[in-house]
């Protein structure tokens, strides 16, 4: 009844336009003052306590790492390499952007950033070769979900974050930890790949079927200065992850180098940005910034909530009661999180769906970062069908698509991304495998 509750009242209040995050403390607040009697000090100090995390500081330093390379060059040259190597396949530009997409979000790990970054230069380019504007845009505003799947996700930060300092049990009654920023973003490596091959393979079939433009085949001294001209954009990728594995720095001491080493090749090395430039994106970093914080802020009251009603615990107690195996929750997941993809913001829901989720999956021997990855998945769909999909909006506003049309260009790569959602369901090991690898996963 307390979570029929809770959850009605958190609708109502998004229902009528209000603000996920807003909605968010103002079920926290009516709930704590109405029907229970849990003093308010222990809710600020919980506030305090929870947003008091070390983990918290990546988020604003990817954003601004993510914010230099968007507005500096690293992104056409990224798509100059790509098309130099792809290109002369069938429907070389639409791969090149596939592919582009790819290196580009596991550079920024925002998909709007790769949207705006990649969508903004290869669409136009793709319409004058002859490319139907339908068959760019379908490409572009899938392949930009991948920044929530490759490292140095901000998503995967959000689920590392949201169930941190959780307890949970096991079906044995043995502890289960919680995944940490470093498992999840290498469980999200080889998920990441295989969605990016899954994408182009998509593209290359409706290509060739409709002998779409092909590019003249780049000579390989060609492809060598375009991977020179890209070649520092690139490299954060080795710096972000080859520090955490390496253990050089943490998680979070790779975002403060991201943002120093992007803001260091946009202005000093590539010189596509001009220092009375920086304070701009300094405070487009900071609103951004701002926004998710304060989301975070007000997600931590309500895990605080979920945590002081013994919430996800009865929730785990009745699933087992009723038989509920590992495929029939994981089936349960995916509809909850699609659903809720349909009106909330991909960080939003993993804030508030995470603590929920967690400590019944891990009653079932779910793996922790298996379930991080599957929110991940989840959100790149969410991101790409309306009627708030961002990715959707963002492309509509590139293309001067409405949202209608989009949605039906979108189709044939977003069954190919749901397609890949019931693989990444159903085999744990595609996510575990670099991880345990690795050494970073039992």
């Amino acid at each position: 009844m307390n979570t029929l509750i809770i959850f009605s009242l958190l609708v109502v209040l998004m229902l009528t336009g209000m603000p996920i995050s807003i909605s968010l403390g103002l079920t926290v607040l009516t709930y704590l003052f109405t029907m229970t009697n849990v003093p308010i000090e222990s809710v600020a100090l919980k506030l305090f306590t929870g947003i008091e995390k070390f983990e918290i500081m990546a988020v604003p330093f990817f954003i601004l790492a993510g914010n230099f390379l968007t507005h500096g060059g690293v992104a056409r040259r990224i798509i100059h390499f790509a098309t130099t190597m792809i290109g002369h396949w069938y429907g070389g530009l639409g791969l090149a952007g596939v592919l582009a997409c790819a290196m580009f979000a596991a550079i920024s790990g925002s998909s709007v950033a790769t949207v705006v970054a990649v969508g903004s230069i290869i669409l136009p380019a793709m319409t004058k070769q002859g490319y139907p504007k339908e068959f760019g845009a379908g490409v572009i505003t899938t392949s930009g979900a991948l920044g929530i799947l490759f490292p140095p996700s901000i998503n995967l930060v959000m689920f590392s974050i949201a169930t941190a300092g959780m307890s949970a049990t096991g079906p044995h009654g043995e502890v289960v930890g919680t995944a940490s920023v470093g498992q999840l973003f290498m469980a999200g490596v080889v998920p990441g790949v295989c969605l990016s091959v899954l994408l182009g393979l998509t593209t290359w079939h409706r290509a060739k079927k409709r002998n779409y433009p092909r590019m003249e085949r780049a000579t390989w001294g060609e492809r060598f200065k375009a991977f020179r001209e890209s070649f520092w954009g690139l490299m954060l990728i080795v710096v972000v992850i080859g520090g955490i594995y390496s253990g050089k720095f943490t998680p979070t001491e790779a975002a403060a180098v991201a943002a120093v080493y992007a803001f260091v090749i946009a202005v000093f090395v590539y010189k596509d940005m001009r220092l009375r430039d920086v304070p701009k994106v300094l405070l487009k970093a900071a609103a951004m910034s701002s926004m998710l914080l304060y989301i975070i802020t007000n997600a931590v009251l309500f895990s605080f909530l979920m945590a002081s009603e013994q919430i996800p615990q009865t929730m785990a107690a009745w699933m087992t009661s009723q038989g509920f195996g590992v495929v029939v929750f994981l089936l349960l997941v995916n509809l909850i999180l699609l659903g809720a993809g349909n009106f909330m913001d991909p960080s939003a829901i993993v804030l508030i769906m995470a603590p929920i989720l967690y400590p019944v999956a891990a009653k079932l021997g779910v793996d922790p970062v298996h379930l991080g990855i599957l929110m991940a998945v989840n959100m790149e769909v969410g991101l790409c069908h309306p009627p708030v999909g961002l990715n959707l909006y963002v492309a509509s506003g590139i293309t001067k698509m409405g949202i209608t049309e989009l949605t039906v260009a979108v189709w044939p790569w977003l069954l190919t991304m749901l397609g890949f959602l019931l693989v990444v369901t159903y085999w744990p090991g595609l996510s575990l495998a670099l991880p345990r690898a690795l050494g970073l996963v039992v």
